[in-house]
């Protein structure tokens, strides 16, 4: 072991490209996106450092173009999740004792390589297999991932030097230690980012990990394990696999070194992990973290004070950039009758002005949701709120599956505040605005803090600084991202730690040391210099 104390690189965020016309990352990126597009690549899975091929084949097809195969994944077994659990427990003892600086170096790495070579295939992987365009893909594929990675490097580093007091005689020490046993990460299809953070994360602070992401992020989380094996993880630190949630949970929920579950997806399936985590307490050495970011029912409250070119704005990309598939995206809108006639007008022109089609189009502001069961599901709310009286749709509306999974981007005004789409998240293009009257600016605070379950993100415009304040005090407990003059999306690594609560979720925070701190288990070292050799104290004294 080295003799010093390693500082590592200052984390700074990834400068995001443009990506305008005539812009040498533009022509990389598209002729990069162009070859992906006309390969079909075999996918396997890493189990103990070692590709895994059943032979039993699944198409990955990009939604914009669901005709097209870009690749085949193999699928997996009980067995295979058995063997990956065996692989992740056999690398434990000696990726958790590897000295700390060494796993930075490997995830330091990992996060050049996102933001160097691999950058365009990630970004492009991104584009083809969860239809992001081009902006979408860079803020998420190749910066918000390599912030993960060297952030947390800096985050660890900040954990380890919390360390205690020590009085005259004594010498007292924090380690952080892994946990024991294995951790589960389930990742979403929507972000490359999160798909790549909820395994590295743990395995950054020594713990091993099995990994299993969304059957529609596949292809991307393919291009994520070469990158990690590249940067040179070791053999079964983290297990990719492939396989039915039910399979995967019946392995990894009654294992004895069952440690910790990191996982990004609906509210429903988490309750339903932390239920079947609760029925196997007794199994477990440990108790399990459980670390969640589930759905949300995002607003934008506007002020009878705010700009309703801003406003407009907000909801025009908080609502429907990348097709409104965000945890984070503006879902709700609550917006004062003074200055609606403003704000509808300025958001119908910019929704009307949207192109759509492929992300190999720059051009193109909107494209394919992810598949036809979320195609479906989307589509029955449009007919659903077209058939009712107290809504009113102002724009959009229309879709098509035969080529691709398109959607409208889709506004509906309802006099109805308890409206179902209101309420349930649906996880598209889909806004739905509620106009009240301006001296119902208190009783629209209440309105919005009891209307949803979730309380992911929230915002409010106002050029009022006392709305501003009270908007902030009671809503605190409806977001835990709020955002002032803002849309509620776009969170940056370092800046805007993300994560909420109620229904949203664990509220760790990813991208900040409170996430990291669910990965270790403290222990504490006294140690005496000098110790006593008579057991009387000075009282019993005559």
């Amino acid at each position: 072991m080295p003799n010093a104390l390693f500082n590592v690189p200052k984390a700074i965020n990834e400068p995001v490209y443009s990506y305008a016309p005539g812009t040498p990352e533009r022509t990389r990126l598209l002729s990069t996106y162009e070859r992906m597009l006309g390969e079909q690549v075999d996918i396997p899975m890493f189990i103990g450092g070692k590709e895994i091929r059943t032979g039993e084949l699944r198409d990955c097809r990009p939604p914009h173009d669901h005709q097209r195969v870009i690749g085949r994944y193999h699928w997996g077994t009980k067995e295979h999740v058995e063997q990956a659990v065996d692989a992740a427990l056999a690398a434990h003892a000696s990726w958790s004792s590897m000295p700390w600086f060494e796993r930075a170096g490997i995830f330091l790495r990992a996060a050049d390589l996102v933001s160097g070579p691999y950058r365009a295939t990630i970004n492009a992987a991104t584009m083809l297999a969860q239809s992001k365009t081009v902006h979408q893909a860079e803020i998420d594929a190749a910066c918000e991932f390599a912030d993960f990675l060297r952030f947390n490097v800096q985050f660890m580093t900040e954990i380890y030097a919390q360390q205690p007091e020590s009085s005259p005689g004594v010498w007292n020490r924090m380690e952080y230690r892994a946990l024991e046993g294995f951790v589960l990460a389930i990742t979403p299809f929507n972000f490359t980012a999160i798909a790549g953070n909820l395994p590295s994360a743990p395995a950054l602070m020594g713990n091993v990990a099995v990994w299993k992401p969304a059957d529609a992020q596949i292809y991307s989380a393919w291009v994520i394990m070469e990158i990690f094996r590249k940067a040179g993880l070791p053999e079964g630190v983290i297990n990719l696999v492939y396989a039915d949630g039910p399979a995967v949970g019946d392995v990894v929920f009654k294992h004895p070194d069952f440690a910790g579950l990191h996982f990004t997806g609906s509210t429903g399936v988490f309750k339903h992990l932390w239920k079947e985590i609760g029925t196997n307490i007794d199994r477990y050495k440990a108790y399990p973290r459980i670390v969640g970011e589930t759905g949300g029912k995002d607003f934008v409250l506007a002020h009878p004070s705010a700009d309703a070119l801003e406003v407009a704005t907000s909801l025009s990309r908080g609502a429907f950039e990348f097709q409104g598939q965000k945890c984070s995206a503006a879902s709700r809108a609550y917006v004062p009758a003074s200055i609606w006639p403003a704000v509808k007008a300025k958001l119908v022109e910019d929704v009307k002005s949207f192109t759509m089609g492929s992300p190999g189009d720059p051009s193109n502001f909107i494209t394919a949701v992810i598949d036809e069961r979320s195609f479906d599901k989307i589509v029955s709310f449009i007919d659903y709120a077209k058939g009712r009286e107290d809504v009113e749709l102002i724009v959009g509306g229309g879709h098509d599956k035969s080529k691709g999974y398109f959607v409208e981007p889709t506004v509906v005004v309802t006099t109805n505040p308890h409206f179902r789409t209101m309420c349930e998240e649906i996880f598209g293009p889909f806004l739905t605005i509620f106009v009240y009257e301006d001296s119902a600016w208190s009783e629209t605070l209440d309105l919005i803090n009891r209307t949803s379950e979730y309380a992911l993100t929230g915002a409010v415009f106002s050029r009022d600084r006392y709305a501003v304040d009270e908007a902030t005090r009671r809503l605190s407990f409806a977001a835990g991202n709020f955002y002032v003059n803002d849309k509620p999306t776009g969170a940056v690594v370092g800046q805007q730690p993300f994560g909420g609560a109620r229904g949203s979720g664990t509220n760790d925070k990813a991208g900040s040391v409170l996430n990291l701190l669910r990965w270790v288990s403290p222990r504490t070292i006294k140690e005496t210099l000098v110790p006593p050799a008579d057991y009387r104290y000075p009282f019993l004294g005559n």
